[in-house]
């Protein structure tokens, strides 16, 4: 079970890197960096002399090589491969102990799940960018990492887990976790139909509490592509909806955590209701400056990355909360 401990420790931590690879993928626009998958432009890394760029060029006319593109796509992919690698590791390991036979099934569903993220990354370039698959897989990555961590824990057998007893917080831990994974989805189609800035304003949006939205429209998760999906094909008032439902979910959200805030605050799981404080209140700041300073690059990279932070420290709550009940 060490091992599997270490392995899957490892596995959370890559698994914020990759989080962050594709994060800073998505924000710099090279989603179709490289047009096909999964080589780039028929290399197996991306065209660096002027005989393979014009060779590139030619087997993908419609989209033009841009090296600055291809870089982070290829970069993310290679870094995704290998957290493959590390689930597989992890699964073989899990099968060769017998501490823990229900962790190798854990171990598997993890691989499977990254085998599913693979197939995401492959439809995000074959379909062109369409917005649903590439919201998928950016909620897939947040996943991959929870799944990570649950194995951990597991595998972990703290002892000091054990002194907390905080089962009589079950309900609103479970609440806050669905909440977040909500939040986290809109982010994500937030980020998808590039409607990080249709709100340039804080604490209005466009000058004003309640702008003109299209939410049928900006929540049709079946809508058509064309060409492909770069920089997106929503209207301002579609956009303002997706960015302002983000908003107002970032409030629920907040109070509910606040609830769980305070109450664990006065059981033995005090240093947790810290944590998430802390944590909580760095991802409201950072939000607020993504709109304020027009969406910085690493503030928005950090914005996804405090996210999957709250969300494994969410998840290790709602372990101790439950743990007690099963």
């Amino acid at each position: 079970m060490i091992a599997i401990r270490n392995l899957s420790l490892f596995g959370v931590l890559f698994g914020f890197v990759v989080v962050a690879l594709g994060a800073w993928t998505r924000l710099v626009d090279a989603g179709l960096g490289c047009p096909d998958w999964p080589g780039c432009y028929g290399f197996v890394v991306f065209p660096t002399s002027e005989a393979e760029v014009a060779i590139a060029e030619a087997r993908f006319p419609q989209f033009p090589y841009d090296i600055n593109k291809a870089i982070p796509e290829v970069v993310h992919r290679y870094f995704a491969a290998t957290l493959g690698l590390v689930a597989i590791m992890l699964s073989y390991i899990s099968f060769k102990q017998r501490e823990d036979i229900n962790i190798r099934y854990w171990c598997l569903g993890l691989l499977v799940f990254i085998c599913c993220q693979g197939l995401f990354g492959y439809l995000t370039v074959s379909l062109k960018l369409l917005p649903i698959i590439v919201t998928g897989h950016l909620f897939g990555g947040f996943i991959t990492v929870s799944l990570f961590f649950f194995i951990f824990v597991r595998a972990g057998n703290f002892d000091l887990l054990d002194r907390f007893n905080i089962q009589s917080l079950k309900y609103i831990a479970l609440t806050c976790l669905v909440l977040l994974l909500i939040q986290i989805f809109l982010g994500a189609w937030t980020s998808t139909n590039y409607a990080s800035l249709a709100c340039p304003d804080f604490p209005t949006c466009q000058g004003s509490f309640s702008p003109e939205m299209d939410f049928k429209t900006g929540f049709s998760f079946d809508q058509e592509v064309g060409p492909n999906y770069l920089y997106g094909l929503l209207d301002n008032p579609s956009r303002v909806a997706i960015h302002y439902s983000h908003r107002v979910t970032a409030l629920i959200l907040t109070f509910a955590y606040l609830i769980l805030i305070s109450r664990l605050w006065f059981t033995a799981a005090a240093p947790l209701a810290s944590t998430v404080g802390v944590i909580l209140l760095t991802q409201i700041s950072l939000g607020i400056m993504n709109v304020v300073y027009v969406l910085p690059l690493y503030i928005a990279i950090a914005h996804n990355l405090v996210a999957a932070m709250l969300l494994i420290s969410t998840l290790m709550i709602n372990y101790l909360a439950w743990k007690k009940s099963a």
